[in-house]
């Protein structure tokens, strides 16, 4: 392969927060949430410059270490060669450790961005190669799934570990509400509460609701409560999480459809134009909650202006 051409201009990407799972989904639905990191890179005569505003401005690498360079320097590998020199700056909206999907968006940004400054890159690195690539960084397909292509996602793996994905319209009628915590959880603690073995009843019960949520999130809006019942993964992670165990219940006891975030802590309900104001309400104050739209672009690059 020759080495690749790069465009001089920069280019600005911006990837959506993510909320994986949905309750029986595990690590297969997604769904892209109105929230949103933004990301400028140029190609530069020499160096690597990060700079960083918003969530982990304190606290992230500004080296090639960040998620978002490694991110594109494995793009860049796939697209036949690295540029002299990066400038990337990031605004980070999506909390980090919140289970919103903060390392995915980090993924995608950096594989969207390197092709996007690489002449000829949606050609030489298509979108099924950027969903394998953020899958192998990420270690799961779920949350990049949906913020690569935006919407309610399913994503699984074939043979030889590929990932594959679709993503469905969810209704207009759902609306997605956000419960974040002040402190983060390690998705690698919440993971590692789970066990190696379910109950078979349990995994039987799980099927059924994740084929409901379905066409809950799609169609019928009035199944989501029964169709978020999970059996898998939520109640082996209390223990990480108990005030998100808490507030789960809580919502779910007044009818609302209620689940852990990803591996948490944050809860996503999902309600409606009638319920979603009553929800916000029952948040106290170690809690920023906040109504989200639905996302159904993904990972996109836009002008550097609006």
């Amino acid at each position: 392969m020759p080495a690749p051409a790069f465009r001089a201009a920069a280019t600005r990407v911006r990837v959506p927060a993510t909320s994986a799972n949905l309750g029986p989904g595990f690590d297969a639905f997604g769904l892209a949430l109105g929230l949103y990191d933004d990301v400028v890179v140029r190609v530069s005569d020499s160096g690597l410059h990060v700079d960083i505003a918003g969530e982990g401005a304190d606290t992230l690498a500004r080296d090639e270490r960040h998620l978002v360079v490694r991110s594109m320097r494995a793009a860049f590998d796939r697209l036949g060669g690295q540029p002299r020199g990066l400038e990337v700056v990031c605004a980070n909206r999506i909390p980090h450790g919140r289970g919103l999907g903060s390392s995915s968006a980090a993924i995608v940004a950096g594989i969207t961005a390197a092709r996007a400054v690489t002449v000829g890159g949606p050609e030489l690195l298509d979108d099924a190669a950027v969903l394998a690539l953020a899958s192998e960084i990420e270690g799961h397909p779920d949350n990049v799934a949906a913020c690569i292509l935006g919407g309610f996602t399913i994503a699984w793996t074939e043979s030889g570990d590929e990932a594959r994905a679709i993503t469905l319209a969810p209704s207009p009628d759902v609306v997605p509400l956000v419960f974040v915590p002040s402190n983060p959880v390690l998705t690698e603690v919440a993971r590692g509460l789970l066990p190696a073995t379910v109950p078979h009843a349990d995994a039987a019960a799980n099927v059924g609701r994740a084929a409901l949520l379905v066409e809950a999130v799609t169609h019928r809006p009035d199944l989501l409560l029964p169709a978020t019942e999970d059996r898998l993964h939520q109640d082996y992670r209390t223990p990480a999480m108990p005030e998100s165990a808490i507030l789960v219940a809580v919502l779910r006891s007044q009818g609302v459809a209620a689940v852990i975030s990803g591996a948490g802590p944050t809860v996503l309900a999902l309600t409606d134009e009638a319920t979603a104001e009553k929800a916000l309400g029952e948040a106290g104050p170690d809690w920023a909650a906040h109504r989200l739209a639905l996302d159904l672009e993904g990972a996109c690059v836009l002008p550097l202006s609006g």
